[in-house]
């Protein structure tokens, strides 16, 4: 099983007031645990540990930089900005710091719980959690329920013969509280106390009593516990309770940090599968996307999310950040497992897409609208969502369906291309959808790189258009589009059709144009099209 790295901690903890102030050693340095100093007892040797410098400020913590070296340690933990950064540098330690006011166990927890979080305990992490709701159950004598802020059920005790009232069916059944106003008032009563509350029974045929207490660490509310009270509960039920809060704060951090670690080696994968370095079948394992049912690579494509250009430059990278976030939420929900990276600005998010390609059926279940329509309302949900949390407007263009992760690459080209011929009139779609605008946009790029494609009348066509304010260029355009029909052209550009005829002899005569030669109309037209960047504009 792979150590945790100082780069692993700080994806795990960094935006919760962990800092990185220096890696001299860089990022992939090994962390193993976090030790509280302690002043009046000798330094231990503790390769890769780091060090919380408990009662040094942090201007005055160089020697201890210097200690904690010598002991083997990784890194310094200080309280506030002002650290010994030189000395950290030049002892090859690593300098983190959290906030002032910052409690040391708090800081301990956190940081010991992300370093003892592993990606490969990252999948659920409930088995812990249940064997906790058992020992609470039988240590405080109920019943006993572990939820998250929003009142998801995480894990709920098995114990024999506790008695359980219809709340706790019905939420065991769901996964999920049952909501009413009284309910959403004990929350509130809950969250606000800050210990263990006795709470009494809701409106019902046999609803029971509750204990429940807030499960917190470092300020923040992780979730809570709750034991339906039947007038059995054990005499040292509150005490039990609050050890119980204190453990599972400690597994709820363990596994989000796992989930966080996992979400970046993810991300991680799949920038190495946009720019084609990774190994497709190491990939397909670690993403559980591998064979479909036919035996053949299950078919993926790539969707690409971009802020509206309009968005400032200062907050193009926080926001950028929240797009992402909002993105995962949305393709977990759908799919379950999932992998999403920023890239130059860009979220990219890996979708499987059965029953596009390759024979494979589509999955059953929940889950099962994974064809291209789904694709492209998810993002359309994505985008609509993003533009009311954000308050910005997002771009989303989706690749090609390929058959397998060794094409993703691919997939993600196509996706690029998308999100530079959309606009506010299109925030949206496929590549086929747009296909002959990537197309343009593909040959105006081949076309501008080679000299002996890119010369020609055409040039001559728009500097006299520059130059005198005719509209030559314009008149060409719309007489090939219209399949070299004068009338039809007067038409696209709502004139004349003498007019047409005036401005197609003057481009003859004038600059040289040979409207008669068939190769050279459909070479002007290309030209005029891309390199020209007239569009399909009359």
């Amino acid at each position: 099983m792979d150590a945790c790295t100082l780069g692993d901690l700080l994806d795990a903890v960094g935006g919760l007031s962990v800092r990185l102030q220096t890696a001299p050693a860089g990022l992939a340095v090994p962390v193993t645990e976090a030790l509280l100093y302690d002043a009046h007892a000798p330094l231990p040797r503790a390769p890769g540990a780091l060090l919380l410098a408990v009662g040094v400020r942090a201007s005055a913590a160089g020697p201890l930089a210097r200690a904690a070296a010598e002991a083997g340690m990784s890194g310094l933990v200080v309280r506030g900005p002002d650290g010994p950064l030189a000395e950290a540098e030049s002892a090859g330690v690593a300098l983190l710091s959290v906030d002032e006011d910052a409690a040391w166990h708090h800081v301990h927890l956190l940081l010991a719980s992300a370093i003892g979080a592993r990606p490969a305990a990252a999948g659920s992490g409930l088995g812990d959690l249940f064997a906790l709701a058992d020992a609470v159950a039988a240590a405080v004598g109920g019943a006993t329920a572990i939820e998250d802020p929003r009142q998801r059920i995480l894990a709920y005790s098995t114990v024999a013969g506790q008695p359980v009232d219809e709340d706790r069916r019905t939420g065991i059944l769901g996964l999920q509280v049952p909501g009413s106003p009284a309910n959403s008032e004990q929350y509130r009563v809950l969250f606000a106390a800050g210990g263990v509350v006795r709470l009494p029974a809701l409106e019902g045929s046999d609803n029971l009593p509750r204990l429940a207490v807030a499960v917190r660490a470092g300020g923040e509310t992780l979730g809570s516990l709750w034991v339906v009270d039947d007038g059995g509960l054990a005499p040292d039920a509150e005490e039990a309770l609050a050890q119980g809060a204190s453990t599972a704060a400690l597994l709820l951090l363990r596994a989000r940090a796992a989930q966080e670690l996992a979400r970046h080696q993810n991300g991680d994968l799949l920038r190495r599968l946009l720019d084609g370095t990774a190994d497709p079948a190491g990939a397909a394992h670690r993403l559980g996307m591998g064979l479909g049912p036919d035996g053949n690579p299950a078919p993926v494509r790539v969707a690409a999310f971009v802020l509206d250009s309009s968005v400032s430059a200062a907050d193009v990278e926080q926001t950028s950040l929240r797009l992402l976030d909002l993105v995962r939420l949305q393709c977990e929900a759908r799919y379950g497992r999932h992998a999403g990276v920023l890239v130059d600005g860009v979220v990219y998010a890996l979708l499987p897409a059965f029953g596009e390609r390759g024979g494979a059926r589509e999955p059953q279940g929940p889950r099962k609208r994974t064809n291209g329509h789904s694709h492209r309302g998810l993002a359309e949900d994505i985008v609509a969502r993003a533009g009311q949390a954000l308050r910005v407007p997002v771009r989303a263009g989706l690749g090609d369906v390929v058959g397998g992760l060794a094409e993703v690459r691919a997939s993600r080209d196509d996706a690029d291309l998308v999100l530079r011929v959309l606009g506010p009139e299109l925030p949206v779609a496929t590549v086929e959808e747009v296909r002959p605008r990537v197309t343009l946009l593909r040959l105006a790029e081949v076309l501008g790189e080679r000299r002996e494609l890119s010369a020609g009348g055409w040039r001559r066509v728009l500097a006299h258009d520059a130059g005198h304010g005719t509209e030559y260029a314009r008149t060409l355009v719309a007489w090939l589009d219209a399949g070299c029909d004068v009338a039809g052209a007067a038409r696209l550009l709502a004139v004349h059709a003498n007019t047409c005829r005036y401005r197609l002899r003057q481009a003859r005569q004038q600059l040289g144009i040979d409207l008669d030669d068939p190769d050279e109309r459909l070479v002007l037209w290309l030209q005029l099209r891309t390199l020209g960047g007239l569009g399909s504009r009359h």
